[in-house]
């Protein structure tokens, strides 16, 4: 590989500086550098960040290869800026045995375009009836640390027991779906004013935060790690909040969507807002946003959930859960917590990068910008404003909320170990 030049970027938002890529790592940090023979890329007024790191993709791939593959989704996440995703278990078959993990993990080192972390099941069949083979999965390959049912609730107190006593052995965490299924029963979105008056069936607020509860006393009570999946309510947030005040190993993620979209939009019945957990109030949102600027929220997680077609062009209850996020995520907190004044560039690196990163015990990622580390990077211009054309994803699918959406940045490069994977906004 070449020497890279990245001239006057502002690393992570500070002073701008010059950063020298040489090969897979960081050579030099500062002003004025140069290297003989070097590709150079002007950087004025770009933000020089880590490589971002997504601890909740659904990648599909094996068995619905008609939403996403493994490549596809990584073309998606290296455009969004991402240099390491975590698969999510419900593909099919589930991601319950060393082999799909395994299988998976390969996949993704083929792709190259980001790492690819396997997450596996809890359960056995995601069925939440019998614990999968955790040990096996953590000792293949693939190196699981992360597990989780997600799209289904580990909703058994002792088999939720069970897991995080398993996974203390290896330093592993269990992420949970905080759902709980007696409450959300024909649940179609979130449950308040708006479901009454459209006589939708609505998913309350309680059915998230009762789970929670209950699994950080749990966490407390083992001594193991919990992580809470797309949270999306203020008590939820309140919870968390005094789990950590306890000294608890809890932590949490907050999806893009639930920091801008509201339950208003499914006013339109346009099935693209459907999602689990569903789209809740601006009170909600207000305190997701306020969360994660002081750290209650540990990170964000696109939760991206590719669905074909005519997954999506159907009436809103037939219509599948979830929507792609990876290519849309920055600008969304750009414009959610940057521009709002909420979280600076450090911020962002410290919520997209560093602690999803941590929380996944993720080696070679969520990195300073210095010299002598990986060179995982992602450079964005702030600047940028665009709407948003699906027609255009790297995603094999195409059910966004933003489009025709204007939003704010736009990652011109992505480089992983050094080599570029996004130059000038497309894919290398």
């Amino acid at each position: 590989m070449s020497k890279i030049l990245i001239r006057g970027a502002k690393v992570v938002g500070g002073e701008p500086q010059d950063v020298l890529i040489d090969g897979e790592t960081i050579e030099a940090v500062g002003t004025g550098l140069s290297a003989e023979g070097a590709t150079v890329v002007e950087a004025e007024g770009k933000i020089l960040l880590p490589g971002l790191v997504d601890l909740h993709t659904h990648l599909r791939e094996p068995g619905r290869e008609d939403s996403e593959t493994v490549l596809t989704g990584t073309k998606a996440a290296a455009v969004g800026g991402f240099t390491a995703v975590h698969a999510m278990a419900n593909t099919f078959p589930v991601a319950d045995t060393a082999g799909v993990v395994e299988q998976v993990w390969r996949l993704g080192k083929e792709s190259g375009y980001c790492d690819v972390q396997p997450v596996g099941a809890v359960t056995v069949g995601l069925e939440g009836k019998k614990l999968a083979e955790l040990g096996a999965m953590h000792d293949s390959a693939a190196g699981v640390k992360v597990f989780s049912d997600d799209g289904k609730c580990v909703d058994d107190a002792v088999i939720m027991r069970r897991a995080l006593e398993y996974v203390k052995a290896f330093d592993g965490v269990v992420a949970q779906h905080a759902q709980e299924p007696r409450l959300t029963e024909g649940a179609q979105m979130n449950e308040g004013i708006v479901s009454s008056e459209l006589g939708l069936g609505g998913w309350p607020a309680v059915a998230e935060e009762s789970i929670i509860a209950r699994d950080v006393l749990l966490a407390a009570h083992v001594g193991s790690r919990v992580h809470i999946c797309h949270l999306s309510t203020a008590g939820s947030v309140e919870i968390v909040r005094w789990a950590k005040s306890k000294g608890w190993n809890v932590t949490a993620e907050v999806t893009p969507h639930h920091l801008l979209l509201t339950d208003e939009l499914v006013r339109t019945y346009n099935p693209v807002y459907k999602v689990n957990p569903p789209l809740r109030t601006e009170a909600d949102v207000m305190a997701l946003r306020e969360a994660l600027a002081d750290g209650t929220i540990d990170c964000v997680a696109t939760d991206h959930a590719p669905h074909p077609h005519e997954d999506k062009d159907c009436e809103w209850a037939a219509a599948a859960m979830g929507m792609v996020g990876l290519e849309t995520a920055l600008s969304v907190v750009q414009q959610t917590m940057v521009d709002s004044g909420l979280l600076d560039w450090a911020g962002v690196a410290d919520r997209m990068s560093f602690r999803p990163a941590a929380i996944g015990r993720l080696e070679g990622h969520g990195r300073p910008v210095s010299a002598g580390e990986p060179a995982n990077l992602t450079l964005v211009d702030p600047a940028y404003r665009g709407a948003v054309d699906p027609s255009g994803f790297a995603s094999r699918s195409r059910n966004t909320p933003y489009e025709g959406r204007e939003l704010p940045g736009r990652v011109t490069h992505t480089w992983l170990r050094g080599r570029a994977t996004v130059v000038d906004g497309n894919l290398a």
